[in-house]
């Protein structure tokens, strides 16, 4: 994602240290260390790069969706119901549904302070809307484009998970860092691909990635963890 596609403002959503939670989500990858899935960087490349085309491609799509809709209509809690039911039945998993719904509330908060706008107001009466669904609502509160809000969505997919890889398994920073800058390109992918189609909500990307699923329903049997999914 070029720096250079993003005004500050939209940097600001992008950013891990807005104040919305996304610090104690690993997007999978604490279960899939313990389950020794993930051991060194270049396991953890491949884990992005597997969630990326997966769920991150979801997450930008449903995010661009979400954009386009609350800069382009009235906005309606009625509508934002219908997406949010896609959102649902891409998220095949009740801990992920759960996971993704704790996030968008958690954003939510932040973005009706941050960026006060109507769209954020008719998704508020979901009162827990899925988190690709409210950051695509804030990148157009924020004056952002579809193809915006999917590059951060698609961005945060895989920029989550590599700082949890850091404090999970004690890997070099900036080892971490080179793994995010050569997967630049394929953020990109992502990010043009979920937003080539937002008309037609039942045609969104739809990839399954099974492994996530089975992961986020053992997390929450875990004894001890660090994150909450």
């Amino acid at each position: 994602m070029a720096v250079t596609s993003l005004p500050a403002h939209l940097l600001l959503l992008a950013d891990s240290r807005l104040p919305a939670g996304g610090h104690a989500h690993s997007g999978g990858l604490e279960p899939a260390v313990a389950a020794g899935a993930v051991r060194d960087v270049d396991g953890l490349a491949d884990f992005l790069r597997g969630r990326l085309a997966t769920s991150g491609l979801v997450s930008a799509a449903l995010a661009a969706a979400a954009c386009a809709h609350a800069g382009a209509t009235e906005p309606s809690s009625w509508e934002w119901v219908r997406l949010d039911a896609e959102a649902d039945a891409r998220t095949p998993s009740p801990a992920q549904r759960r996971a993704s719904r704790a996030q968008g509330r958690s954003l939510l908060r932040a973005a009706r302070r941050t960026w006060p706008h109507p769209a954020l107001d008719a998704l508020a009466v979901l009162r827990e809307p899925h988190h690709p669904l409210v950051q695509g609502a804030a990148a157009s509160a924020a004056g952002g484009t579809p193809e915006q809000a999917a590059a951060i969505s698609a961005y945060g997919a895989v920029t989550g998970p590599a700082s949890a890889g850091v404090r999970l398994l004690g890997l070099d920073p900036l080892s971490v860092h080179r793994v995010l800058a050569d997967l630049a390109p394929d953020i990109d992918a992502v990010a043009a691909e979920a937003a080539a189609g937002t008309g037609d909500w039942a045609a969104l990307p739809a990839p399954s990635a099974p492994a996530l699923d089975l992961y986020a329903e053992l997390h929450l049997g875990a004894d001890l963890r660090l994150f909450e999914s």
